[in-house]
């Protein structure tokens, strides 16, 4: 019929509103979804960004700190100082678009499905109670129709029995009493539908045009809100990255800032102060005349082999003033430089090298001209204070010796400042202290005030010692500044004076021969710079004498000496021990005067203090 065309043709409906709707929930829960993702996006690439920043920061109290002196180098600190800041940027819009999308549209999604359940349960209950209204009033109307019917039969009855004459007159009353009673009936039915039908049509009219309608409107507004909202969102997206812009802007700014701010002039100064020695450069290389009968002469800047028929001796001409070698015996220097740089060869096998072809030799080694040699120990880092330092190593002094004038004053300077900032910490903690006791005197009920006296004790020494210490390393760069060159005034008026302690210090270096185990050596400082009178450095070599010996030695086998600063011996020669051998396998002998040098110690036989000639 009709009505059932209708009723299924509005279920029909239904069913389309009830997969849109269901359809735009989804729609709204991918795009919750889709920023969720983002967001764990911002937040995994802040971490990595955060961690690359971690990564290349100087690690503390390392040598990477020192380097960032530099303007490039903090122009790179700040870049990832500037990249942390760029990370916490990328993690606020995480944060913001979890609490305005991702949180809000979770709940607005839950509301939604609340109110879309609502909705249609609403619907399916105003098509239930209208499909009840037109089952009752068809009811009604078969009803009102089979008691018409039954009236109708019950008449036609009456009709023919009152018409037949052999029926008796009972019969026929009783036909007539049936046929009325069945017209009352139909019309107690034509009653009950026609009321039926006038509730229906207005059921009917109520559902199609203020019930349905009404559902509809709803489930309308509910859609269109869900369609506002989530292009809401869109525009908060892209309003949370717009709020960070400025920031993020801001932080390339600072890193285009901190990149115009490298100088590259000064970063070159700063490696010139780094690593600036003191030293003056050499003075002029004197003429060597071959031509001359005497023996062969060496400048104080020119270096040869000690080795020879004569004795050599330095030539000291006018400017041989500020050098860095003026106390150093030519001999000895000399054995310093040229002295085997490799261990010393086995000895043979059998006893007498003669009786085995090719026997042993000196260590293979190229012989490098004295002045590539003098080239390489003027170049090489200075490390060291006098030539024992030198030759056998060890910890820098406290007074930093070890290094050139420039960065000996520095670090002198540095420690002098350590010392004084820890003498203003125990200050401090003194004054602290001290005005906690008086508070201690004025109200004993806080606390005794003489448990504050060891304390207050304990710092007045801590501040006394280093008060001492202060004043010893203000000793030391005293000194050092003095010995500079010309750095101030005042250092021009204090040149006569640094130059007189100057020449004591050295005098009494040079004659410091004895090295703590007992072997004879030589000292100097690197970084003193002298200006003292040729004459002065004249006597100091005449009046000095050859090494003393310390005993003799039998040459086992033979050795020819091939390198610089070893000395050729024959099986059984007899030779003076001037110096034992220190753990680097050889031993320094002398044969004459004018011939000494290294030879291994596993070749000769030595006998200390037995034999002895004595100096």
């Amino acid at each position: 019929t009709r009505q059932n065309y209708f009723f299924d043709s509005l279920q029909d409906q239904f069913d389309n509103l009830e997969k849109h709707t269901q359809w735009g929930i989804d729609v709204l829960e991918k795009y919750i979804k889709f920023v969720k993702e983002r967001t764990e996006i911002e937040l995994s690439y802040a971490k990595q960004l955060r961690n690359l920043s971690k990564k290349y920061q100087p690690k503390k109290n390392s040598k990477e700190e020192e380097e960032y002196r530099y303007t490039s180098t903090r122009a790179f600190l700040a870049t990832l100082n500037e990249m942390n800041d760029y990370a916490g940027q990328h993690e606020v819009i995480s944060e913001n678009m979890t609490s305005l999308i991702t949180g809000e549209l979770t709940r607005y999604v839950q509301e939604l499905k609340q109110e879309r359940k609502s909705h249609f349960h609403d619907g399916r209950k105003a098509q239930q109670h209208i499909e009840t209204c037109w089952k009752q009033l068809e009811a009604s109307k078969r009803r009102f129709e089979r008691d018409c019917k039954e009236a109708d039969r019950a008449q036609q009855y009456f009709e023919k029995m009152d018409a037949d004459i052999n029926v008796t007159k009972a019969d026929v009353e009783k036909a007539r009493q049936q046929a009325q009673l069945r017209h009352q009936m139909a019309e107690d039915s034509k009653a009950e539908y026609s009321s039926t039908l006038q509730k229906f049509n207005s059921e009917q009219h109520d559902h199609y045009y203020t019930h349905i309608p009404n559902i509809f409107q709803k489930i309308q507004e509910m859609e269109e809100r869900r369609i506002v909202r989530i292009g809401e969102s869109m525009k908060t997206f892209a309003e949370v990255d717009r709020q960070v812009i400025p920031i993020i802007g801001k932080c390339l700014d600072e890193i285009t800032k901190a990149a115009e701010s490298i100088d590259h002039k000064n970063d070159s100064q700063l490696v010139i102060e780094a690593f600036k020695s003191g030293f003056e450069p050499p003075g002029d290389v004197d003429f060597e005349d071959f031509t001359q009968p005497m023996k062969r002469t060496v400048s104080e800047s020119s270096l040869s082999n000690s080795r020879g028929d004569g004795k050599s001796e330095l030539k000291f001409g006018g400017k041989s003033k500020g050098k860095l070698w003026p106390f150093i015996k030519k001999n000895k220097l000399m054995s310093l430089l040229t002295s085997p740089h490799q261990p010393p060869p086995p000895p043979p096998a059998s006893a007498s090298p003669s009786a085995v072809p090719n026997g042993p030799q000196s260590p293979k080694q190229q012989k490098e001209p004295l002045s590539h040699r003098f080239n390489e120990f003027m170049t090489s880092k200075p490390k060291i204070h006098c030539f024992r330092s030198l030759k056998r190593g060890g910890a820098g002094p406290e007074d930093f010796s070890n290094l050139p004038p420039e960065q000996r004053r520095k670090k002198l300077q540095q420690k002098v400042d350590e010392l004084n900032k820890d003498i203003q910490k125990e200050m401090d903690q003194r004054d602290a202290l001290t005005k906690m006791k008086d508070v201690y005197i004025k109200n004993p009920q806080m606390g005794d005030a003489a448990s504050v006296d060891h304390r207050l004790a304990e710092l007045g020494q801590n501040i006394e010692k280093l008060r001492l210490e202060v004043q010893k390393f203000e000793g030391w760069l005293a000194e050092v500044e003095g010995r500079l060159p010309m750095r101030t005034e005042q250092a021009r008026r204090q040149s006569g004076l640094y130059e007189a302690q100057n020449t004591s210090a050295v005098n009494s270096c040079a004659q410091d021969r004895e090295s703590p185990d007992g072997s004879y050596t030589e000292e100097q400082s690197q970084e003193t710079e002298m200006k003292v009178p040729a004459t002065d450095f004249d006597d100091e070599f005449d009046d000095e004498e050859p090494l003393p010996t310390i005993g003799t030695c039998k040459a086992l086998y033979t050795f020819e000496g091939q390198n610089e600063g070893t000395i050729s011996v024959a099986e059984g020669e007899m030779l003076y021990v001037i110096e034992e051998d220190k753990g680097d396998g050889w031993t320094r002998i002398r044969r004459n005067e004018d011939e000494e040098g290294y030879v291994p110690t596993s070749y000769v036989e030595v006998y200390l203090d037995k034999n002895a000639k004595g100096a």
